[in-house]
C-alpha cells in the first residue's frame, strides 16, 4: 500500500474495486454460485426453481431501476429497459460502495479485515437482509428458506474479497 493516506487514492481504488468485484459476483452467480445453489437446496426447492427458471423474472436492481426511473421521469421502465438498467445500478452500487470502503481502508485496518470477508458479509447483512426488503425491491429473506441464502451470502464474500484483492493492488500502484 501506498505509505502516504489519501482519502481520494482510497476512494478510487475502491471504485475501480468495486466495478470489478461487481462483475465478479455476477460471474460467481452464474456459475459456481448456481451449482452451490442447487447444492444446498431440497430436491423439491430445485424442482421449484427449474419450473420457474424460463419466466421473466425481475430482481432487486431492475426493480431499484424502475423506482430510480419512475421517480425521475415520472413513467415506468418496460421490462427490456429494466433488463438494460438493472445492472446499470448494480454496478453503481458496487462502484459505490466499493468507494465508500476504499476511503475508510485509508484510515482503519479494521475495515478490511478478513481481506474484504468482514466488508462482504456486512454488505450481504444490510443490503440483503435489511434495505431490499425495507424498500420493497425483494421479500424479506426471513421470509425465505434458509437455504436460498447460500449463494447470495458466498456471492458477497466473492464481493468483498474482489474489493479488496483490486483496492490493494491499484494502492500499491497509486
Amino acid at each position: 500500500m501506498s505509505k502516504q493516506k489519501s482519502l481520494w487514492r482510497g476512494v478510487l481504488a475502491g471504485i475501480a474495486g468495486g466495478l470489478a468485484a461487481a462483475w465478479m459476483m455476477n460471474e460467481f452467480m452464474a456459475g459456481p454460485g448456481r451449482e452451490l445453489q442447487q447444492a444446498v437446496q431440497s430436491d423439491e426447492e430445485n424442482r421449484q426453481q427449474q419450473a420457474h427458471r424460463d419466466e421473466p423474472k425481475e430482481d432487486a436492481t431492475m426493480k431499484a431501476a424502475d423506482d430510480i426511473a419512475h421517480t425521475a421521469t415520472g413513467r415506468h421502465l418496460s421490462y427490456p429497459e429494466k433488463e438494460t438498467a438493472g445492472p446499470i445500478v448494480h454496478y453503481a452500487f458496487g462502484a459505490l460502495t466499493g468507494g465508500l470502503y476504499g476511503g475508510l481502508a485509508e484510515y482503519s485496518s479494521v475495515v478490511t479485515s478478513g481481506f474484504g470477508t468482514s466488508f462482504g458479509g456486512i454488505l450481504f447483512s444490510s443490503a440483503d437482509f435489511l434495505a431490499v426488503p425495507v424498500l420493497n425491491l425483494a421479500p424479506s429473506p426471513l421470509d425465505q428458506p434458509a437455504s436460498a441464502q447460500v449463494s447470495p451470502f458466498a456471492a458477497h464474500i466473492v464481493y468483498g474479497v474482489t474489493t479488496e484483492l483490486v483496492r490493494r493492488m491499484l494502492r500499491m500502484l497509486l
